[in-house]
């Protein structure tokens, strides 16, 4: 019963991401090329590149004069202040305006140091963003040669069933002769039914892995797709591999994080910079101009007084230069100091936890690539040896000299030794291709 729920959810599963556009073929750089367009975290991570570009623009214009209007219409009744200067019980109604501007002289250089730091956080995002692109382009990549692996199983256990179909051939005539037991035929066809449950189990692998991709993609299952499959690299020791350590010294060099980090110290320590400069007294220039009308304001004749003689007569300005001297702030510039201190301190740690981590990962990268590379050379051999193991071993069941159990028990080890140097084959790719990645090449297949 299981075997048949798995047979039916495999082929189901089959059919349903063979329909629609199937017959598309991607290759790794399209499926690369698609996510760093469409992933959403993406895209937040460039609105944060949008954002920093507008906290530059505004830390510019905070250099500028502002300029502020105000206007006011106003009721008065009972006794309100007259044109003369004298108070008198009149109802009244007004309208007056204003312009006022001011500029920053000096403040510390809290401006200036202010623009620099929102220029290096800006950098910061755009360095998180890259960052972020890379990690699309790893995981990318490992689903891209998990297809790609699992496929090649699935024709690991065709090739097999093949084999077997052959044998049942065989075996069905030398039972038919006499040579046989008719429980060898069994035996065989029992074993063919589990490979083809095999098969089901690996073409449920490669389905699996489709949709992981397609998900990662974010595309629905409607608009699947093929991979291309290119010419794999051969399994060798190359530069990369033999010199982890050059690699990490390059990776510091070209890394995203890495330069994030930096660019945050050194974004901390313009913050030190605005924070001193509150210690500074500031100077600031100011000017403003002023107007009224009144319904009610006459003159000594007691005749009203028109708007444009009013406008005329009532206009105010002034202009002043204004200086700030900080004497006692509760502590507030002292702590600020301090705190901005600790924050230099902070992202130094974590620029030297950033470094430790980059080196783990490409000291790891080294090390499972080095055992891929090793596990691929001995599991060649074996599967060399076994190939010829079975060669032999297939000759003498033929003949009747080795039963079904001895038979079925060297092609099996046979097939998992397949397995073994495929599954080292894959991951020895991807490991290099990781610390290629950390040395600057771009990932290709």
């Amino acid at each position: 019963m299981k075997n048949i729920l798995a047979l039916f959810l495999g082929v189901l599963l089959v059919s349903t991401l063979s329909s629609g556009n199937a017959q598309n073929t991607w290759s790794l750089q399209k499926c690369i090329d698609y996510a760093l367009e469409n992933n959403i975290q993406i895209k937040q991570q460039a609105l944060s590149t949008q954002y920093g570009e507008n906290q530059i623009k505004q830390a510019k214009s905070d250099r500028l004069p502002n300029l502020n209007a105000t206007l006011g219409n106003n009721y008065s009744f009972g006794r309100s202040l007259t044109y003369d200067n004298t108070y008198q019980n009149v109802n009244s109604g007004s309208i007056n305006g204003s312009l006022a501007t001011n500029v920053t002289l000096y403040n510390g250089s809290i401006l200036q140091n202010t623009i620099k730091q929102r220029e290096l956080d800006l950098m910061v995002t755009i360095q998180d963003l890259q960052k972020a692109k890379d990690d699309i382009m790893l995981a990318i990549a490992a689903g891209y040669l998990e297809i790609l692996f699992a496929e090649e199983l699935e024709l690991v256990t065709q090739g097999q069933i093949e084999v077997t179909k052959q044998q049942i051939n065989r075996t069905q005539q030398l039972v038919d002769a006499g040579s046989l037991a008719r429980g060898a035929l069994l035996e065989i066809e029992a074993q063919i039914a589990r490979e083809e449950l095999q098969l089901v189990n690996d073409q449920n692998r490669v389905q699996l892995a489709y949709l992981t991709l397609f998900q990662f993609l974010e595309l629905p299952i409607a608009e699947s797709f093929k991979i291309e499959k290119p010419s794999l690299p051969e399994v060798k020791a190359n530069s990369s591999m033999l010199n982890s350590i050059d690699v990490f010294n390059t990776a510091v060099s070209v890394r995203p994080e890495i330069k994030a980090a930096q660019l945050r110290v050194q974004s901390a320590i313009r913050g030190l910079d605005i924070a001193k400069g509150y210690r500074y007294p500031s100077l600031s220039l100011g000017a403003n101009y002023y107007n009224l009308y009144n319904n009610k304001y006459s003159d000594f004749n007691g005749e009203k007084i028109t708007f444009g003689n009013q406008i005329k007569n009532n206009t105010r300005s002034g202009i002043g230069v204004t200086l700030n001297i900080p004497i006692f702030n509760r502590n507030q510039v002292k702590n600020g100091i301090s705190n901005a201190t600790l924050q230099i301190s902070d992202y130094k740690y974590r620029l030297q936890t950033a470094s430790n981590v980059l080196r783990k990962d490409i000291e790891q990268a080294y090390t499972n690539a080095l055992a891929s590379f090793n596990r691929y050379t001995s599991t060649e051999k074996a599967v060399n040896s076994m190939k010829e193991a079975f060669r032999y071993t297939e000759e003498k069941f033929n003949v009747g000299m080795l039963n079904t159990v001895d038979y079925n028990l060297s092609k099996n080890n046979l097939t998992i030794a397949q397995s073994n140097l495929l599954q080292a084959k894959y991951d020895y790719i991807f490991r290099t291709k990781i610390l290629d990645f950390y040395n600057g090449v771009s990932i290709e297949l």
